[in-house]
């Protein structure tokens, strides 16, 4: 039996920054010496496991049962949706419908900036509220690719823009899962999110179009970017006060692509075909400069036919054809993602086949962890039930969706499994990641590490406001998962609030809103981007380009629920 300390040495101030050498040792390996994400992970584990005996008299075997669930956790649910995701979208390729995709979505611009704001934004934000856990960012992440975008580029332009729509993913579950611990009322939560995260939303497709091209993309683009921006902005803030939390990010993905549609209707940018060439330029360069070997060895490609990571350029896949597309071709190549859609609002939305398929989760009770881990207050923590979600998961709906996608587009059994087989053999190197990160989650939140360092910052009083979201933030960014950063600090947040004075509704609500910029600097986050455009291994290159967008935006959000706790921007409050 192991009770968790807060101040295991003495002093908080001294425990917390013991608690932190874990974070510290994955963020300088990364970011600093440039280690291979999955090092840089077993190093960060070892690291918590050994802070956890020394400092917190966490008994050893209770250390390594806790990152054996982690891993576990890692693989299933988290890695399970990434690769069904990018399995699905293989399957486009080597029937394809992949070309025909991208044409389609030339037909609305041809602008590569465009492209991304369409692309990573809007479609992202979409796959972000249906699917959520890494699947956006694998998906939209080869599809720039197959655009032509250079891949470091391709990678941190879906890691900021999947930003904004996080804190409504996965069909609200951030928000749901922080008003199930807290008792607030979750609806509440949302609309105080809709005051928050939209302003990341008005910003994002500017930042993505000052990403794809600088300054001159974003004098030439801006009308469309700002358009798109507002309008998804508005809309989740009306959706989520006044709609429904659950399909927030649905009406605004959906919302935001028509303001780009009616817009580029009537308006053409100007400069595309000079970004377009500059984009072939970096492509070609970043190839040549990263070396043949490294892209055969984990580009997604799949086995037959011209994957999204493999070197290939807006010369080798132009955006526009001659011919327009038939309106069949157009349906067949949409096809996939309308069946994601189609499932997951079925299994998320109604109500009857969402118990049916919760119904099937298996809850295990991790042998000799579960009962032998108490909180400070000395009752049982309650992660140490790992639920086995082999029907529910979002992952064996994006199985479903991949296999109905297989029959409709008559592809063989054999070549489906193929592709299944070589899909998971490139992602060996990411399972290993994620693994070792949610390891790490799980020890430093088992051990008291967490708790101890989210006690520390809490400890600044009326101050605690424009700090909060730093939980959020570090909580995502070490668990890859808004979800998960409120399973950690939600509670802790509406405790600090009441003891600081504060309205305990604005600061975990805070906490969610934090946890979206702190996603695209995730080492979890990190490694689906690399793999996904096959730059596995240079995750420390994406850490360093993705860290300053990261903490720019973090900053912004602090400043803001900060006066919102005031009567400056208090009136913004529902």
């Amino acid at each position: 039996m192991f009770q968790q300390d807060l101040a295991p040495l003495g002093s908080l101030t001294v425990s917390a920054l013991v608690a932190l050498l874990p974070l510290l040792t994955i963020f300088v390996l990364l970011g600093w010496l440039r280690v291979k994400a999955h090092w840089a992970g077993l190093a960060s584990v070892a690291v918590a496991i050994i802070v956890a005996v020394a400092a917190y008299r966490m008994p050893v075997g209770l250390a390594l049962l806790s990152a054996t669930e982690g891993a576990v956790f890692g693989l299933f649910p988290i890695m399970w949706i990434v690769f069904t995701a990018i399995w699905l979208y293989q399957l486009t390729v080597v029937s394809g419908r992949f070309d025909d995709l991208r044409t389609a979505f030339g037909y609305i611009s041809d602008d590569p900036r465009c492209q991304a704001i369409i692309i990573a934004f809007c479609f992202g934000g979409l796959m972000e509220a249906l699917a959520g856990f890494g699947a956006p960012v694998a998906i939209t992440g080869v599809m720039l690719m197959g655009l032509g975008f250079a891949p470091i580029r391709a990678a941190v332009v879906v890691l900021l823009a999947n930003t904004a729509p996080v804190a409504f993913g996965a069909i609200g579950t951030p928000i749901i899962t922080a008003g199930a611990l807290t008792g607030i009322p979750y609806q509440e939560i949302g609309a105080y999110v809709g005051r928050q995260t939209p302003l990341l939303a008005f910003i994002v497709p500017l930042l993505l179009v000052l990403l794809v091209d600088g300054a001159r993309g974003v004098r030439q683009t801006w009308p469309v970017a700002l358009s798109v921006g507002v309008t998804f902005a508005i809309a989740q803030f009306v959706a989520s006060n006044y709609i429904s939390v659950e399909l927030t990010d649905i009406i605004a993905s959906l919302l935001g692509l028509a303001a780009a549609v009616v817009v580029l209707r009537f308006w053409t940018p100007q400069g595309g075909e000079e970004a377009r060439e500059r984009l072939r330029i970096q492509s070609a360069e970043e190839t040549a400069g990263t070396g043949t070997r490294d892209r055969d060895e984990t580009a997604l490609g799949g086995s037959g036919g011209t994957g999204a990571g493999t070197t290939r350029t807006v010369e080798q896949a132009p955006v526009a054809e001659s011919a327009r597309l038939s309106g069949g071709r157009l349906f067949m190549a949409f096809l996939p993602y309308l069946l994601v859609i189609a499932v997951f609002c079925l299994a998320k939305l109604v109500a009857p086949l969402t118990k049916a398929l919760a119904a099937t989760d298996w809850k295990i009770k991790w042998p000799g962890l579960d009962g032998n881990v108490l909180s400070p207050a000395g009752k049982a923590v309650s992660t140490t039930v790992y639920n086995f979600q082999w029907l529910s998961s979002p992952g064996t709906l994006l199985l479903i969706c991949g296999i109905l996608t297989a029959l409709v587009y008559r592809l063989s059994p054999a070549k489906a499994a193929g592709e299944f087989i070589a899909t998971a053999v490139k992602l060996r190197f990411a399972f290993l990641t994620v693994a070792s990160v949610l390891a790490l989650a799980y020890v430093m939140n088992l051990s008291g590490q967490t708790t101890t360092v989210g006690t520390w910052i809490a400890g600044t009083g009326a101050a605690f406001a424009f700090l909060s979201p730093i939980l959020g933030w570090l909580g995502t960014a070490v668990t890859g998962s808004d979800t998960s950063a409120n399973a950690l600090f939600a509670t802790l947040q509406q405790t600090a609030a009441e003891k600081a004075g504060l309205d305990p509704s604005l600061l975990v609500a805070a906490n969610t809103s934090g946890g979206v910029v702190g996603k695209m600097i995730s080492p979890q986050n990190l490694t689906i981007a690399a793999t996904a455009v096959g730059v596995v291994g240079r995750e420390s290159d994406l850490f360093r380009k993705c860290v300053l967008w990261s903490v720019g935006l973090l900053v912004l959000l602090c400043l803001l629920v900060g006066l919102q706790s005031t009567p400056v921007l208090g009136w913004m409050l529902p």
